[in-house]
């Protein structure tokens, strides 16, 4: 029998989980993309945000920075009425705020990826926890990543959405012990 963290119950999560969660993700467009998913799940589940994801791929143009940096009143107006996607007028304006930051940054450190990832100094964080109860939901360094990005301007970025970030694009492996993928991951 294939053990893995608890929280993949359903085919959706499961699927996520077996093949994304913990993976580092060093892609600008892809690293953008879980900021913006991980704020809009600010409240939810993140079931609900898996299940939106390919609309909000979709509507939100692949998550090219450039082109959400550049999206006006009318294009908000389109994506407020949009039921694919979670249409809270805060979540849709730090997106777009969030891609402007994200070219700002990219200007600066020329990237988004060497940005994000020196707050792990460049590689993953691996913990060897035991079970689910003893995943922190924020930790030391996901206040501190939170602060630089609310310095940087960005938006929705609390310190337990930046550590749900940094446990979804691979900064930490936080797969419990017993998970598969915990081994798997330290090859990546």
């Amino acid at each position: 029998m294939t053990h893995r963290c608890a929280w993949a119950k359903r085919e959706l999560d499961i699927a996520y989980h077996d093949a994304e969660w913990g993976v580092p993700v060093h892609d600008d467009r892809r690293l953008f993309e879980f900021l913006v998913l991980e704020g809009a799940q600010a409240g939810l589940s993140w079931s609900t945000v898996l299940k939106k994801r390919e609309h909000y791929r979709e509507v939100f143009d692949q998550f090219e920075i450039a082109r959400v940096a550049a999206y006006d009143a009318e294009k908000v107006a389109a994506l407020l009425a949009d039921p694919g996607i979670i249409r809270n007028r805060l979540k849709v304006q730090a997106a777009i705020n969030n891609a402007r930051a994200a070219l700002d940054v990219q200007a600066k450190y020329g990237s988004l990826d060497a940005f994000l990832w020196q707050f792990v100094q460049g590689k993953p964080q691996i913990n060897y926890w035991r079970n689910m109860a003893d995943v922190p939901a924020s930790t030391a360094v996901s206040e501190y990543m939170s602060k630089v990005l609310q310095q940087h301007g960005f938006k929705f970025v609390g310190s337990t959405i930046c550590y749900a970030f940094m446990q979804a694009t691979g900064m930490v492996n936080d797969h419990i012990l017993d998970c598969f993928r915990h081994a798997e991951l330290l090859t990546t």
